[in-house]
């Protein structure tokens, strides 16, 4: 089945051109099927590849589902056209009524400051808070899945001495757990990023568990008991020259910044790197859609409670 997507969205004429199956809105009004309603909370300042990276990963499920596009409406995205904005995305206020089966909320680059200092941290808590009666599953992306642990289960953040950045082998934790099917005991995932969540601040909390680490990247998926809330703490999403764009784009900055860990073939920039990690990104999105959302969320939604 096709993800439906709003009408001239730029990431349709990409993801055709890859053979993922998108359908305009017009097209999918015709359909007697009431699809999955997933709600993406795009706080990434380039948010047009990340809709793209996000719809790339979602277009790979059976099912149907429809995409909403939601922005902070208390920040205005210096990196995005704002007819982009305007003609794709909605603000809180705008589908603050609604119900949805799913919801993504991506990373952002901000895990250097403080929660309380982001713009829009007031904003995302109400957002959150929201979502526990309107939302049947979260999905966190690295700094939404910080911001999601802190303020769901009040799970700090902790800076890092040096960036954990590049991709990381990792184990699975626990091998018959419904998000992990058909994962491999050891699988790949890119991550970026200056702060972490300790494995034993999440491990002391009840109701929530590791279900996947890496001995040098920590842990990378955490979940809460009843399947509501997933948390992962690095980016499955990105696409295979992602990471060599943010290494070229703080070499450019003047940054002190390492090449990124097992990417570069030799570790010579020169050589493409070879991706391993995008079959578990969309075993990831599939099963998380699948188990946690499809299997679980009322037809009505209204139910959700």
């Amino acid at each position: 089945m096709p993800i439906k997507i709003p009408d001239n969205l730029p990431a349709a004429k990409i993801l055709a051109g890859e053979n993922i199956f998108v359908m305009d809105e017009t097209r999918a009004f015709h359909q007697d099927i009431r699809p999955l309603r997933i709600l993406l909370l795009n706080l990434m300042p380039a948010k047009i590849v990340t809709e793209t990276q996000i719809l790339r990963l979602l277009g790979n499920t059976p099912l149907q589902l429809e995409v909403v596009f939601l922005h902070p409406g208390t920040y205005m995205s210096r990196n995005t056209p704002r007819d982009h904005l305007v003609a794709f995305y909605k603000t809180f206020d705008e589908i603050r009524y609604a119900k949805f089966d799913g919801m993504i909320i991506t990373g952002a680059p901000v895990e250097q400051l403080e929660f309380s200092e982001v713009a829009y941290w007031e904003e995302l808590k109400k957002i959150m808070d929201w979502s526990l009666r309107n939302v049947y599953a979260v999905l966190y992306l690295c700094w939404g899945a910080q911001a999601g642990l802190y303020h769901h289960f009040r799970v700090s953040k902790h800076r890092l001495q040096e960036k954990i950045f590049g991709v990381f082998p990792h184990t699975v934790n626990q091998k018959n757990h419904k998000l992990l099917k058909g994962f491999d005991d050891i699988f790949y995932a890119p991550h970026s990023r200056h702060t972490e969540n300790r494995r034993e601040d999440i491990a002391k909390v009840s109701g929530l568990e590791i279900l996947a680490e890496s001995d040098e990247a920590g842990v990378y998926l955490a979940a809460s008991e009843d399947g509501r809330h997933v948390f992962v703490t690095g980016h499955s999403e990105y696409e295979p020259l992602t990471l060599k764009a943010e290494y070229e784009r703080d070499i450019g900055k003047g940054l002190e910044i390492g090449l990124p860990n097992n990417y570069f073939p030799g570790n010579d920039p020169a050589k493409a790197p070879v991706v391993n990690w995008r079959g578990h990104a969309n075993l990831l999105f599939a099963n998380w859609i699948n188990y946690f959302v499809y299997q679980e969320t009322p037809f009505n939604l209204n139910e959700i409670v």
